[in-house]
């Protein structure tokens, strides 16, 4: 098959090429946009930017010029760090999400927050292909449960309370996940997100983010992974 991985920042994406193996060419894309060209297993790479917006533009362009080709892309992954609910996802551990959820997407009321869907536009839920996602969770030794997607990290206890009210299976936030998620959608393509967990969701503490361990663990999943991304769509 022939995967695209969506991150948002360089240090991401080059954890990703790291795992996927050497001897990635680099080809630009229309918008300043890179890409890092894996051949075995066939996977492009791409820093799209940080939050969800970003996100979308950045994966809407590399799929747009992907269909023009002879072979247009079978699977987008959504990969990078993120900050995992406590104890479900301790420092260090892979997330594969079995739902991506915008969870700020909607409007405060008097009576609590609705979710855009709620209102009658759009969604906030992408659905991940449930038997390869349970797969790749297996695969990684990691928890499987929604992730969701905020445009502002949690960083306080009454948000991190808040998240977990609405939404208690979560097992982790980013920042970019929905939006690689509706730019797939619009292609008519499966969508994966998977996370290495940096710090906990909370009170913002900087001194207990361990970055390099996550990104060790990103990539370390994408060497688990090449396997499963040379097989045949």
């Amino acid at each position: 098959m022939r995967v695209l991985v969506v991150t948002a920042v360089a240090a991401e994406a080059e954890a990703v090429s790291g795992g996927l193996g050497a001897g990635a060419t680099e080809r630009a894309l229309p918008g300043g946009y890179a890409l890092s060209a894996h051949d075995r297993p066939s996977a492009d790479v791409l820093a799209a930017g940080v939050g969800p917006a970003a996100a979308a533009a950045g994966t809407a362009t590399a799929l747009a010029s992907a269909s023009l080709s002879p072979a247009p892309y079978d699977l987008v992954v959504s990969a990078g760090i993120g900050g995992g609910f406590q104890p479900l996802a301790p420092l260090g551990s892979l997330v594969v999400a079995d739902a991506i959820v915008a969870a700020d997407l909607g409007a405060e009321t008097p009576g609590g927050f609705l979710p855009v869907d709620e209102l009658g536009f759009g969604r906030t839920v992408h659905h991940p292909p449930p038997e390869l996602a349970a797969r790749i969770a297996h695969l990684l030794d990691a928890v499987h449960a929604p992730v969701l997607t905020v445009s502002t990290v949690t960083g306080s206890v009454s948000r991190t309370g808040e998240l977990t009210a609405r939404h208690p299976r979560a097992a982790a936030e980013a920042m970019e996940g929905f939006g690689v998620a509706e730019a797939a959608a619009a292609y008519g393509l499966p969508v994966i997100e998977i996370r290495a967990v940096s710090n906990a969701v909370g009170p913002r503490d900087r001194s207990a983010w361990r970055i390099g361990p996550a990104l060790d663990a990103l990539r370390y999943a994408f060497q688990q992974l090449s396997p499963v991304f040379e097989e045949s769509p």
